[in-house]
């Protein structure tokens, strides 16, 4: 019966999934705060203090992302996108602070043509075939 179910948009992840080290005493107040009540659990610490983090440094993200040209957010390119590109004879240097996408029907030929370089910080999902064929230009 499941045969004729087709994913119709492949789900992208909403996060990513980090590992960090605590001291036993940093771990120790942490767990003290969630069992007071501050926190419903050690995740929810941890991303307010990132976050709070971040709030005291948007000026300096926001100068750097305006100096480093890096677009913000979710950036999708789909084979569309990239034969058009390649239609005007052009490369494209793709540089994005948060999620770069490239289409699960991206051929691995089409983004070695059109990709010249690939500069994300934060996370960059695609294919492993587009993947390897641009693991050079990956940075």
């Amino acid at each position: 019966m499941t045969d004729n179910v087709r994913e119709l948009r492949p789900r992208l992840p909403e996060s990513e999934k980090i590992t960090i080290n605590l001291g036993y005493v940093d771990l120790g107040q942490i767990d003290l705060l969630v069992r007071e009540g501050f926190y419903s659990n050690r995740t929810d610490f941890i991303r307010t203090a990132i976050r709070n983090q971040l709030d005291r440094h948007t000026d300096a993200v926001r100068q750097s992302v305006a100096r480093h040209q890096l677009d913000l957010g979710l950036r999708h390119y789909t084979r569309a996108d990239l034969e058009k590109v390649r239609a005007a004879g052009e490369t494209l240097h793709i540089q994005v602070l948060g999620l770069a996408v490239i289409a699960a029907d991206v051929p691995p030929e089409l983004a070695q043509e059109t990709i010249a370089s690939i500069h994300v910080l934060g996370a960059l999902s695609a294919p492993p075939a587009i993947k390897a064929a641009l693991a050079d230009r990956i940075r």
